[in-house]
């Protein structure tokens, strides 16, 4: 009975082995590590419209600006206007404000073509996308 043991031993380990090589074949396992953060991978995902976006910013921007007037209450300093600040920091900046803004926006719009273009899909226009994305960064 002890000289089977590992005989068997050897049979089920070289067993496991060769069946561990044969799964390796084709793309069974080649979402394995991605966990779904990929912006290739996640085909169901629609961006909220613009309205929604900004109103969450909104929102988002006056919570930041009470607890700072909180704080300045606090230290005996006069309260700013809230909703004179939202304006003054949502409203639309003038065209070519910032060169350096609108030429990272551009490398990021050609990396992201880049990106397409690997994964087989057509390529984003890019002065329009550049714009299209300084529009949401300036409100």
């Amino acid at each position: 009975m002890e000289e089977a043991f590992g005989t068997v031993l050897f049979a089920v380990v070289i067993a496991a082995a060769i069946a561990a090589v044969l799964s390796m074949r084709g793309a069974r396992y080649d979402h394995v590590g991605r966990g779904g953060l990929f912006e290739d991978d996640n085909k169901m995902r629609r961006e909220p419209p613009a309205a929604v976006v900004a109103a969450e910013r909104d929102a988002e921007i006056r919570q930041m600006l009470t607890a700072r007037n909180d704080r300045r209450e606090a230290r005996g300093q006069a309260p700013l206007d809230v909703e004179d600040e939202l304006h003054r920091l949502t409203r639309e900046a003038p065209r070519g404000a910032d060169p350096a803004l609108e030429a990272e926006v551009r490398q990021l719009v050609v990396a992201r073509n880049e990106r397409r273009a690997r994964a087989g899909k057509p390529p984003l226009e890019v002065e329009a996308e550049v714009q299209r994305q300084l529009r949401e960064l300036t409100g």
